[in-house]
């Protein structure tokens, strides 16, 4: 195979990883598999353009793509092959697909004239992507491939994020092509950099929102992640600290402003939500919302903010903007656009009783979390060798360094990174899975963010439950000698579902008790460091020696089970005082 400015001859295969080259693509995430044999010869042919990465399991590798891909604010890239694989990565293509997250699936199906005879891995790759795509096509013809990535790429980066797939037989994975250089329009196509297109919201709408915003006697902004994936931290924060607004977030949204920002008041909803925060916003009168679903996870059971509030919807799909809100004001656009904008009007027409009102705001909000932070802070009685969750996360990050990217699983990590981990300055540092919440994604993840930030430690915190189900990807860490300090906390059982039968079934508990699994054994089978940690002392030290060496380790935490001590998860603490009507979600 050639390739060149002047013109391109090889295989369909050489021609896929050469627009993936020219798009600007240098890592891929993947497992190779019999109708693969052909792509996976072309990409050995191109190592020093592009750097495939080998995981143990299609779902893995789809999670490590998506760990890539927040934190380094691109496209991720997963390839597998038909049959097993394509139906393995369906698992790790839902959290992106419900999480917004540029996810490029690459995948070879059957020789064409085997389609219909019951041959071997044969599936309608198409029906089976439907539910975890937003696009997907099938390349019929290796002189298509040019114009159906580029097709894959503009749906990746305009409109809101989500995975694509495209679909190559084998036959034209392997189909000899010669063309002329890709240039000209599919030629300026070929790019993976978001967001590409950035629509700006009616005028009319924006001067609505801007003089609601105004009026407004305890305003707030809920946002999430599309403010991440907008890159609109900046002008987010010059609205808050223009028109007076106090900033919560979502989960995903965490670090779209410092924790340190007077305007910031911390991670609503009932998932890590903090209570003082939860109030704030169901007693809002306007909330603008950001770049979230606003579903019943993020908005505490859309009781903040409160139904009866008047609420102003900011997303790039018009469907999207406050849907979970009947009658909300829809601003249809770009997040860094419209926050500019409102920013803008909001500094032409700053009501006269603003400084008053802010004064009022942030002295109630003051001291809501200066009497939450002093709670938290009341020694909590342990069983021996137990440590809490809370201050394992404040000693990482003491350990490790503020700006360290996180990465975390469901159950005990997501309440405690949610409402313990300090975002010291605006930015993407806190990846959690909140589309699905699909267990075991913290380990493979944070594989993907490791190759993001080539040369910083990553922190993946997870439990014994999602270990047990990606523990395979240890030695993939290994084979790379990837600084990723692992966290595990440990209480034996698969915790978050055995506490909802605890609090809604009568306490009858049922298949959540599994086995016990000596992690750190694990890891040192896998190539990596485990240890086994009791005291905070025992944990800071392997964390130092992995952050010094720059080398990974693998420690194992015990934590009281979350009957013995509930993490912050209002819903239960609900539950606890005698509410036990279980919230739908």
């Amino acid at each position: 195979m050639t390739g060149s400015d002047t013109g391109f001859t090889g295989r369909g295969a050489d021609l896929v990883v050469e627009c993936l080259v020219r798009a600007g693509i240098d890592r891929l995430f993947g497992v190779p598999g019999d109708t693969g044999v052909v792509l996976y010869d072309a990409l050995y042919h191109r190592t020093e353009d592009i750097t495939h990465v080998l995981a143990r399991d299609e779902r893995h590798a789809a999670a490590m793509a998506d760990g890539y891909a927040r934190v380094r604010g691109t496209v991720g890239v997963v390839e597998v092959s038909s049959g097993g694989g394509t139906t393995y990565v369906v698992g790790g293509l839902g959290e992106a697909y419900a999480s917004g997250v540029p996810v490029l699936l690459i995948t070879s199906d059957i020789h064409r004239a085997s389609r219909g005879t019951g041959a071997l891995t044969e599936i309608d790759q198409e029906a089976l992507f439907s539910a975890v795509t937003k696009w997907r096509a099938t390349v019929e013809d290796a002189e298509e491939i040019p114009a159906a990535m580029a097709q894959a790429l503009t749906q990746l980066t305009t409109g809101r994020p989500a995975p694509v797939a495209l679909i190559f037989p084998e036959d034209v994975l392997d189909q000899r092509v010669s063309l002329e250089a890709i240039g000209g329009a599919i030629g300026d196509r070929l790019d993976a950099r978001l967001p590409r297109v950035r629509p700006e919201a009616e005028p009319a709408d924006l001067d609505r929102a801007a003089q609601l915003l105004g009026q407004a006697t305890a305003p707030v902004i809920l946002a999430g992640s599309g403010v991440h994936l907008s890159g609109a931290t900046a002008n987010l924060r010059g609205l808050a600290e223009t028109a007076g607004i106090p900033v919560a977030t979502t989960i995903h949204g965490k670090g779209v402003i410092a924790d340190d920002s007077p305007w910031s008041i911390g991670v609503a909803g009932n998932n890590g939500g903090l209570d003082y925060v939860n109030a704030y916003l169901a007693d809002s009168d306007v909330a603008l919302l950001v770049g979230t679903r606003a579903n019943a996870t993020d908005t505490n059971s859309y009781t903040g903010p409160a139904r009866s509030a008047t609420v102003i919807g900011i997303d790039i799909e018009r469907s999207r903007a406050g849907r979970n809100y009947p009658g909300a004001l829809a601003l249809v656009g770009d997040a860094d656009r419209v926050l500019a904008a409102l920013a803008e009007r909001a500094a032409r027409a700053v009501p006269a009783d603003l400084a008053e009102r802010s004064s009022r705001l942030r002295a109630r909000l003051d001291s809501a979390r200066s009497e939450w932070e002093a709670r938290h802070a009341e020694p909590v009685r342990l069983a021996e060798r137990q440590l809490l969750p809370a201050d394992v996360i404040r000693l990482a990050q003491a350990t490790m360094g503020e700006s360290t990217v996180v990465v975390a699983d469901p159950g005990t990590p997501t309440p405690n990174v949610a409402a313990f981990w300090r975002v010291p300055e605006a930015g993407r540092r806190v990846i959690v899975p909140r589309g699905h919440g699909p267990m075991g994604y913290a380990i493979p993840a944070a594989i993907g963010a490791a190759f993001a930030r080539p040369g910083e430690p990553v922190l993946a915190l997870t439990a014994d439950g999602s270990f047990n189900m990606a523990c395979g990807e240890l030695e993939t860490v290994s084979r790379f000698n990837l600084p990723i300090v692992f966290i595990q906390f440990t209480n034996h059982s698969m915790g978050w579902i055995k506490m909802l039968q605890h609090l809604y079934a009568g306490r009858r508990y049922f298949g959540v008790d599994p086995g016990t699994v000596d992690a750190a054994k694990v890891a040192r089978a896998s190539g990596i460091r485990g240890v086994r940690a009791r005291e905070l002392a025992e944990v800071k030290a392997a964390i130092a020696e992995a952050v010094r060496a720059m080398a990974p380790v693998y420690i194992d935490v015990e934590v009281p089970h979350m009957i013995d001590h509930t993490p912050p998860v209002p819903a239960w603490t609900k539950a606890l005082a005698g509410d036990t009507e279980r919230p739908v979600y």
